[in-house]
């Protein structure tokens, strides 16, 4: 990785045209600003935070309805935002209605394509807003939805979201346990929920589930069903249907909230124990949201914005952040697998899809199945290919620009739920280089901290944001005096989030993430981020995927077990011995494990994560009381379990 080498670079075209050339344009003229470069104009959004955030403001317009006094005030955390401002989040997205195009887009395994009107989605959303009014909701009041990613979802939210009630929302792939400890802190007045759902050719029923959540939330005085696999209703749940058809009026009223009163809780992992509930806040993840859309997606109106996501994951609520901009966000409820690694890719031809997002891993899955997307699609109307959930190896690069297109904009992408955006991403105005990610965004005050506390580059280090950001989380829910949130991103750094990846920053200002710094792997003294490893890895065709650890032992040394799953032939001899050449020649010798041990699966969590930092604990003997709901993969995690005992005998 320590070569530049570029894969695409802008035209003069593609950056005038871009949403960024024209805010630049738009500050020379109301602000008398002037930039020569990205990096220039991101200098002057963090040493000039204020001015940039009420510029943002000001260029997008954002409808308030009392002004601000203050722009910030105060440290991290608890900075508060644009202070005695209101507005809704909602009604920003229905300032962009029109007849000619529709609102959303839905795909499913089953079902194909459909699509609902800007008219008919202003229907829905009113329907359901006046149930919500008559069973009692209210502004700061929280509604809990089990979903599938579908329009209802989103019809849901924004009829929650536009009378100031807070939302929550789990796929219903999550079990039972692992909805409940996250719904229980909220203690929500409506559960939301659907009978069912589809993924890979099969049918899961979800009443029962429904019915186990419904008992453990006393608070949830209603349940309302969307049917999803049937039409059947089961007594004591109201009916979606019948909530939505009964009504004709069309006018979704809004209703003002102050800009840092809550939007959505959101949630860590919950593997090794309790879920944080990461609230955000309305003004936070607008202003955000409109920021990155624009500047770092470069999502225009009239344009169709797809990412893979379930409810259960960020990346939904930011799918729909792409109606911000007046693009029209496009749904997949399945599986992208089924019945092949193509169905995506067919479904980017046929809409067109100008924007597709998905995660790394399913990249990387159609480069080892040897897809030619470019070749067996006509995907000439694709922009731009996005891509975050974890570090996208090198190959994986390559592969987009050899098998996809040349003239792609790869867009990888790093921030998570705790911000609801992204720290750094895509740049209209700079090459893609292998390996990369393009730019610190804007108004983010990203830093590489080595080991004294001092910023780096061309180094790994500790990401730091020095500054606060608008989506921030206003709190965690249920955290009294917010000691939660303050141990989970300023213990190490006071009035600095540390946000627990390892990054290196590079002089022309790209980036690479080498992975979580609690997963870190202290080789000899050397760190080595796991991502590094990976890929490597991902080279090897025989391998399916692989977890590398680094665990320490008490006298100060350490032990690097390297675990894999293989394809047919499994881990013979010589794999193993190229292996290991590989890592060697690639990497270094710190980069070869101590050991190569084959194992039928890597536990993953829900939103799609290697575990890597829980089974390091289950094997040093720190922990045991993982929660198996929390896991995507749950059988995957009784080898390591099983294992830990024999572990700790041979290597500790």
């Amino acid at each position: 990785m320590s070569e530049m080498k570029a894969l695409w670079t802008p035209s003069n075209t593609f950056i005038n045209n871009s949403n960024l050339k024209k805010f630049e344009k738009w500050l020379s003229v109301e602000k008398g600003l002037s930039f020569s470069s990205y990096e220039d104009i991101r200098s002057w959004s963090i040493t000039d935070t204020s001015a940039f955030w009420e510029a943002v403001w000001q260029y997008f317009d954002i409808k308030c309805h009392s002004p601000y006094s203050k722009i910030i005030e105060g440290k991290m955390p608890g900075t508060q935002w644009f202070t005695g401002a209101t507005l809704n989040y909602a009604e920003h997205i229905f300032r962009h209605k029109s007849n000619n195009r529709p609102a959303l887009i839905f795909a499913t395994e089953a079902n194909g394509v459909s699509q609902i009107s800007w008219a008919a989605l202003e229907k829905k959303v009113a329907a359901f807003q006046r149930y919500l009014v008559k069973i009692g909701i209210k502004k700061g009041d929280c509604v809990a939805a089990y979903l599938p990613n579908i329009p209802e979802a989103i019809i849901a939210f924004l009829a929650v979201n536009s009378i100031g009630a807070v939302w929550s929302c789990c796929s219903p792939d999550f079990g039972v346990n692992t909805v409940i400890d996250r719904f229980q802190q909220i203690k929500p007045k409506l559960l939301i929920a659907t009978d069912g759902y589809n993924y890979g050719g099969k049918t899961f029923q979800r009443l029962a589930e429904v019915s186990s959540i419904n008992e453990a939330l006393p608070e949830a005085e209603h349940v309302v069903i969307v049917p999803n696999i049937s039409t059947e209703m089961d007594a004591g749940y109201d009916n979606w249907e019948e909530i939505i058809s009964d009504f004709n009026e069309v006018n979704v009223q809004f209703t003002p909230v102050p800009f840092n009163h809550p939007i959505w809780v959101l949630y860590s992992s919950g593997t090794t124990g309790k879920p944080k509930a990461i609230t955000h806040s309305h003004g936070g993840v607008l202003i955000e949201h409109l920021k990155y859309m624009a500047f770092h997606n470069d999502v225009k109106e009239g344009e169709n914005f797809f990412w893979f996501t379930t409810t259960g994951w960020m990346m939904w609520n930011f799918l729909q952040a792409s109606m911000l901009v007046g693009a029209t966000p496009v749904l997949y409820d399945g599986s992208p697998g089924y019945p092949d690694l193509n169905i995506l890719w067919k479904l980017t031809a046929e809409l067109p899809i100008h924007h597709f997002g998905t995660s790394a891993p399913y990249l990387v899955a159609c480069m080892k199945k040897n897809l030619e997307p470019g070749k067996e699609h006509n995907l000439l109307n694709l922009r731009s290919i996005g891509s975050t959930g974890a570090p996208l190896p090198p190959e994986a690069f390559d592969w987009v620009y050899t098998k996809i297109s040349k003239n792609i904009w790869l867009t990888s992408m790093s921030g998570g739920t705790d911000v609801c955006t992204a720290f750094v991403g895509g740049c209209p105005y700079e090459p893609v280089y292998e390996g990369q990610i393009q730019c610190r965004a804007l108004g983010c005050d990203l830093e590489a901290y080595n080991d004294e506390g001092e910023a780096t580059t061309e180094a790994l280090g500790e990401m730091v944001i020095n500054q606060p950001m608008p989506s921030m989380p206003v709190f965690f829910w249920d955290d009294p005096g917010m000691e939660r949130y303050k141990s989970s991103y300023f213990d190490k750094y006071p009035d600095k989030w540390c946000h627990g990846d390892w990054i290196e920053i590079k002089k022309n200002g790209s980036l690479i993430i080498y992975g979580r710094s609690d997963a870190t792997l202290n080789r000899k003294g050397v760190r080595i981020g796991t991502a590094e490893i990976y890929s490597i890895l991902d080279g090897i065709t025989e391998l399916s995927d692989s977890l590398i650890l680094n665990i320490e032992k008490s006298n100060g040394d350490d032990v690097m077990p390297l675990f894999v799953v293989t394809k047919k032939e499994g881990l013979t001899n010589e794999l193993t011995t190229r292996i290991k050449k590989e890592l060697k020649e690639q990497g270094s010798p710190r980069h070869v494990p101590d050991f190569i041990m084959s194992v039928p699966d890597i536990p993953y969590t829900l939103s799609g994560k290697k575990m890597e930092v829980p089974i390091k604990k289950i094997l040093m003997g720190m922990n045991s009381g993982v929660n198996k709901d929390a896991i995507r993969n749950p059988d995957a995690i009784e080898y390591f379990l099983n294992y830990r005992e024999e572990f700790k005998q041979a290597y500790l």
